[in-house]
Protein backbone atom coordinates (compact mmCIF):
# COMPACT_ATOMS: atom_id res chain seq x y z
CA UNK A 1 0.00 0.00 0.00
CA UNK A 2 1.11 3.67 -0.70
CA UNK A 3 2.25 6.05 1.59
CA UNK A 4 -0.79 8.48 -0.14
CA UNK A 5 -3.25 5.55 0.57
CA UNK A 6 -2.20 4.84 3.86
CA UNK A 7 -2.79 8.46 4.94
CA UNK A 8 -6.07 8.21 3.40
CA UNK A 9 -7.34 5.12 5.53
CA UNK A 10 -5.59 6.83 8.33
CA UNK A 11 -7.90 9.80 7.53
CA UNK A 12 -10.86 7.94 7.34
CA UNK A 13 -10.63 6.07 10.17
CA UNK A 14 -10.15 9.41 12.16
CA UNK A 15 -13.38 10.98 10.76
CA UNK A 16 -15.59 7.56 11.69
CA UNK A 17 -13.90 7.71 15.07
CA UNK A 18 -14.67 11.36 15.97
CA UNK A 19 -18.08 11.26 14.46
CA UNK A 20 -18.49 8.17 16.54
CA UNK A 21 -17.51 9.92 19.20
CA UNK A 22 -19.89 13.11 18.48
CA UNK A 23 -23.16 11.08 18.04
CA UNK A 24 -22.32 9.50 21.37
CA UNK A 25 -22.43 13.42 22.55
CA UNK A 26 -24.98 14.64 20.65
CA UNK A 27 -27.73 11.77 21.00
CA UNK A 28 -28.80 13.19 24.90
CA UNK A 29 -29.11 16.25 23.10
CA UNK A 30 -31.37 14.98 20.21
CA UNK A 31 -33.38 12.89 23.21
CA UNK A 32 -34.20 16.09 24.96
CA UNK A 33 -35.20 17.85 21.89
CA UNK A 34 -37.31 15.43 20.52
CA UNK A 35 -39.03 14.44 23.88
CA UNK A 36 -39.44 18.62 24.10
CA UNK A 37 -42.34 17.85 21.19
CA UNK A 38 -44.27 14.89 22.89
CA UNK A 39 -46.91 14.81 25.72
CA UNK A 40 -46.27 13.51 28.73
CA UNK A 41 -48.16 10.08 28.10
CA UNK A 42 -45.87 9.67 25.34
CA UNK A 43 -42.37 10.65 26.65
CA UNK A 44 -43.60 7.83 29.31
CA UNK A 45 -44.77 5.12 26.86
CA UNK A 46 -41.23 5.09 24.80
CA UNK A 47 -38.87 7.75 25.54
CA UNK A 48 -36.58 6.80 22.75
CA UNK A 49 -39.85 7.32 19.92
CA UNK A 50 -40.43 9.85 17.61
CA UNK A 51 -43.41 12.21 18.49
CA UNK A 52 -46.53 11.17 16.57
CA UNK A 53 -46.96 14.79 15.79
CA UNK A 54 -45.15 17.73 17.01
CA UNK A 55 -47.08 20.09 18.95
CA UNK A 56 -45.48 23.21 20.12
CA UNK A 57 -48.03 23.46 23.09
CA UNK A 58 -45.22 22.50 25.42
CA UNK A 59 -43.51 25.60 24.77
CA UNK A 60 -45.99 28.03 25.08
CA UNK A 61 -47.14 26.79 28.22
CA UNK A 62 -43.72 26.89 29.32
CA UNK A 63 -42.74 30.30 28.06
CA UNK A 64 -45.67 31.58 30.16
CA UNK A 65 -45.06 29.76 33.22
CA UNK A 66 -41.80 30.26 34.03
CA UNK A 67 -41.88 33.91 32.24
CA UNK A 68 -39.38 32.94 29.83
CA UNK A 69 -38.61 37.00 28.59
CA UNK A 70 -38.25 38.01 32.52
CA UNK A 71 -35.78 35.38 33.35
CA UNK A 72 -33.73 35.62 29.68
CA UNK A 73 -33.41 39.17 30.95
CA UNK A 74 -31.81 38.14 34.31
CA UNK A 75 -29.57 35.60 32.36
CA UNK A 76 -28.23 38.13 30.34
CA UNK A 77 -27.45 40.69 32.82
CA UNK A 78 -25.62 38.35 35.34
CA UNK A 79 -23.96 37.27 32.26
CA UNK A 80 -23.15 40.18 30.91
CA UNK A 81 -21.46 41.60 34.35
CA UNK A 82 -19.93 38.12 35.03
CA UNK A 83 -17.86 38.67 30.96
CA UNK A 84 -17.56 41.99 31.75
CA UNK A 85 -15.55 41.81 34.73
CA UNK A 86 -13.90 38.55 33.77
CA UNK A 87 -12.45 39.84 30.66
CA UNK A 88 -11.02 43.51 32.26
CA UNK A 89 -9.98 42.13 34.93
CA UNK A 90 -7.86 39.11 33.40
CA UNK A 91 -6.87 40.89 30.76
CA UNK A 92 -5.26 43.51 32.39
CA UNK A 93 -3.30 41.22 35.05
CA UNK A 94 -2.38 39.13 31.85
CA UNK A 95 -0.44 41.59 30.69
CA UNK A 96 1.29 42.87 33.54
CA UNK A 97 1.89 39.08 34.65
CA UNK A 98 3.62 38.85 31.46
CA UNK A 99 5.53 42.04 30.75
CA UNK A 100 6.97 42.34 34.24
CA UNK A 101 9.58 39.66 35.19
CA UNK A 102 10.71 38.61 38.81
CA UNK A 103 9.91 36.77 42.00
CA UNK A 104 6.79 38.88 42.58
CA UNK A 105 5.23 38.70 39.65
CA UNK A 106 5.57 34.69 39.65
CA UNK A 107 4.51 34.38 42.98
CA UNK A 108 1.66 36.68 42.05
CA UNK A 109 1.09 34.80 38.61
CA UNK A 110 0.76 31.23 40.72
CA UNK A 111 -1.77 32.59 43.32
CA UNK A 112 -3.85 34.22 40.64
CA UNK A 113 -4.22 30.62 38.52
CA UNK A 114 -4.38 28.28 41.84
CA UNK A 115 -8.06 28.58 42.48
CA UNK A 116 -8.74 27.05 39.42
CA UNK A 117 -7.58 23.95 41.20
CA UNK A 118 -9.71 24.35 44.23
CA UNK A 119 -13.58 23.03 43.61
CA UNK A 120 -16.09 24.61 44.02
CA UNK A 121 -17.85 22.46 46.36
CA UNK A 122 -15.23 22.94 49.25
CA UNK A 123 -15.73 26.83 49.38
CA UNK A 124 -19.34 27.21 48.88
CA UNK A 125 -20.89 27.06 52.31
CA UNK A 126 -18.30 29.45 53.15
CA UNK A 127 -18.70 31.71 50.26
CA UNK A 128 -22.79 31.51 50.95
CA UNK A 129 -22.12 33.43 54.28
CA UNK A 130 -19.76 35.77 52.99
CA UNK A 131 -21.93 37.16 50.52
CA UNK A 132 -24.70 37.16 52.84
CA UNK A 133 -22.21 39.21 55.06
CA UNK A 134 -21.83 42.22 52.37
CA UNK A 135 -25.07 41.82 51.09
CA UNK A 136 -24.32 39.93 47.52
CA UNK A 137 -26.62 37.06 47.88
CA UNK A 138 -30.30 37.45 46.42
CA UNK A 139 -28.94 40.03 43.53
CA UNK A 140 -28.59 39.81 39.98
CA UNK A 141 -25.68 42.26 40.28
CA UNK A 142 -24.22 40.45 43.04
CA UNK A 143 -24.64 37.10 41.33
CA UNK A 144 -22.49 38.58 38.51
CA UNK A 145 -19.26 39.89 40.89
CA UNK A 146 -19.43 36.40 42.12
CA UNK A 147 -18.26 35.38 38.78
CA UNK A 148 -15.46 37.42 38.39
CA UNK A 149 -13.71 35.36 41.26
CA UNK A 150 -14.27 31.93 39.19
CA UNK A 151 -13.77 32.92 35.98
CA UNK A 152 -10.69 35.30 36.27
CA UNK A 153 -7.85 32.21 37.34
CA UNK A 154 -8.54 30.33 33.79
CA UNK A 155 -8.98 33.79 31.57
CA UNK A 156 -5.78 34.92 33.36
CA UNK A 157 -4.11 31.50 32.62
CA UNK A 158 -5.44 31.58 28.75
CA UNK A 159 -4.55 34.85 27.78
CA UNK A 160 -1.43 34.89 29.97
CA UNK A 161 -0.38 32.62 27.02
CA UNK A 162 -1.41 34.23 24.38
CA UNK A 163 0.52 37.54 25.47
CA UNK A 164 3.48 35.61 25.00
CA UNK A 165 2.73 36.06 21.14
CA UNK A 166 2.64 39.82 20.97
CA UNK A 167 5.80 41.18 20.64
CA UNK A 168 7.45 43.40 23.75
CA UNK A 169 9.07 45.79 20.92
CA UNK A 170 5.41 47.10 20.64
CA UNK A 171 5.66 47.98 24.33
CA UNK A 172 8.99 49.80 24.19
CA UNK A 173 7.71 51.87 21.05
CA UNK A 174 4.75 53.35 22.79
CA UNK A 175 6.87 53.89 25.70
CA UNK A 176 9.34 55.66 23.50
CA UNK A 177 6.07 57.88 22.09
CA UNK A 178 5.14 59.01 25.78
CA UNK A 179 2.42 56.26 26.39
CA UNK A 180 2.07 55.23 29.56
CA UNK A 181 1.30 51.32 30.75
CA UNK A 182 -2.60 51.82 30.97
CA UNK A 183 -2.36 53.84 27.55
CA UNK A 184 -0.60 50.90 25.95
CA UNK A 185 -2.85 48.56 26.78
CA UNK A 186 -5.64 50.08 26.08
CA UNK A 187 -4.50 51.29 22.69
CA UNK A 188 -2.20 48.77 21.50
CA UNK A 189 -2.01 45.29 22.95
CA UNK A 190 -5.93 45.10 23.72
CA UNK A 191 -6.73 45.23 20.19
CA UNK A 192 -4.76 42.47 19.27
CA UNK A 193 -5.90 39.99 21.92
CA UNK A 194 -9.23 40.03 20.10
CA UNK A 195 -9.59 35.78 19.03
CA UNK A 196 -8.33 35.03 22.34
CA UNK A 197 -11.10 37.02 23.96
CA UNK A 198 -13.66 35.90 22.04
CA UNK A 199 -12.40 32.58 23.21
CA UNK A 200 -12.64 33.12 26.66
CA UNK A 201 -15.88 35.19 26.07
CA UNK A 202 -17.45 32.10 24.54
CA UNK A 203 -16.33 29.39 27.03
CA UNK A 204 -17.21 31.70 30.07
CA UNK A 205 -21.17 32.39 28.92
CA UNK A 206 -21.19 28.55 28.25
CA UNK A 207 -20.29 28.63 31.78
CA UNK A 208 -22.68 30.94 32.81
CA UNK A 209 -25.58 31.04 31.28
CA UNK A 210 -26.15 26.97 31.46
CA UNK A 211 -24.55 27.59 35.52
CA UNK A 212 -27.03 25.67 38.04
CA UNK A 213 -25.33 25.48 41.50
CA UNK A 214 -24.25 28.64 42.29
CA UNK A 215 -27.47 30.57 41.05
CA UNK A 216 -29.22 27.86 43.20
CA UNK A 217 -27.08 29.02 46.41
CA UNK A 218 -27.46 32.67 45.64
CA UNK A 219 -30.50 33.82 44.00
CA UNK A 220 -33.03 30.78 43.95
CA UNK A 221 -35.36 32.53 46.90
CA UNK A 222 -36.74 35.08 44.74
CA UNK A 223 -38.89 34.43 41.49
CA UNK A 224 -38.13 37.81 40.35
CA UNK A 225 -33.77 36.99 40.14
CA UNK A 226 -33.86 33.34 39.11
CA UNK A 227 -32.07 31.91 36.16
CA UNK A 228 -33.30 29.94 33.07
CA UNK A 229 -32.40 26.59 34.51
CA UNK A 230 -33.17 27.08 37.94
CA UNK A 231 -36.84 27.75 35.97
CA UNK A 232 -36.67 24.15 34.42
CA UNK A 233 -35.87 22.41 37.63
CA UNK A 234 -38.93 23.64 38.66
CA UNK A 235 -40.87 20.97 36.78
CA UNK A 236 -39.21 18.61 38.25
CA UNK A 237 -40.31 17.06 41.80
CA UNK A 238 -39.63 14.48 44.46
CA UNK A 239 -42.60 12.79 44.27
CA UNK A 240 -43.68 13.50 40.43
CA UNK A 241 -41.88 15.14 36.97
CA UNK A 242 -43.31 16.87 34.67
CA UNK A 243 -41.33 15.28 31.98
CA UNK A 244 -42.22 17.37 28.64
CA UNK A 245 -42.35 20.24 30.28
CA UNK A 246 -39.08 19.59 31.98
CA UNK A 247 -37.39 18.68 28.97
CA UNK A 248 -38.72 21.95 27.31
CA UNK A 249 -37.14 24.27 29.87
CA UNK A 250 -34.02 22.84 29.55
CA UNK A 251 -33.91 23.22 25.63
CA UNK A 252 -34.94 27.30 26.02
CA UNK A 253 -32.41 27.56 28.38
CA UNK A 254 -29.45 26.22 26.75
CA UNK A 255 -30.75 27.42 23.10
CA UNK A 256 -29.29 31.04 23.58
CA UNK A 257 -25.74 29.92 24.89
CA UNK A 258 -25.54 27.38 21.48
CA UNK A 259 -26.43 30.20 19.25
CA UNK A 260 -23.55 31.73 20.26
CA UNK A 261 -21.29 28.82 20.24
CA UNK A 262 -21.71 27.88 16.96
CA UNK A 263 -21.60 32.29 15.90
CA UNK A 264 -18.39 32.08 17.92
CA UNK A 265 -16.74 28.61 17.15
CA UNK A 266 -13.93 29.22 14.99
CA UNK A 267 -12.46 31.80 17.42
CA UNK A 268 -11.96 29.08 20.06
CA UNK A 269 -9.75 27.34 17.78
CA UNK A 270 -8.04 30.61 16.52
CA UNK A 271 -7.24 31.81 20.15
CA UNK A 272 -5.92 28.16 21.38
CA UNK A 273 -3.52 27.61 18.27
CA UNK A 274 -2.52 31.40 18.52
CA UNK A 275 -1.85 30.85 22.60
CA UNK A 276 -0.26 27.67 21.85
CA UNK A 277 2.80 28.43 19.54
CA UNK A 278 4.93 31.38 20.69
CA UNK A 279 6.86 33.94 18.35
Amino acid sequence: MSRDAKRKVKKWIMIICLTLVACFYIYPVFLMVMNSFKPFGEIIADVLALPKSFDISNYTYVVDKMKYLLLFRNNVIITAIGIAGIVVFSSMAAYILERREGRYCKIAHTIIITPMLIPFQAIMITLLKSMNIFHLSGSKIGLGIQYWGFGIPMATFIIYNFMKTIPRELDESATIDGASTFRTFVSIIFPLLKSVIVTVIVLDVMWIWNDFLLPLLMVNSNNETKTLVLAAYTFVGQMNTKWNYALTAMVLAIVPSVIVFILLQKYIVEGVVAGAVKG
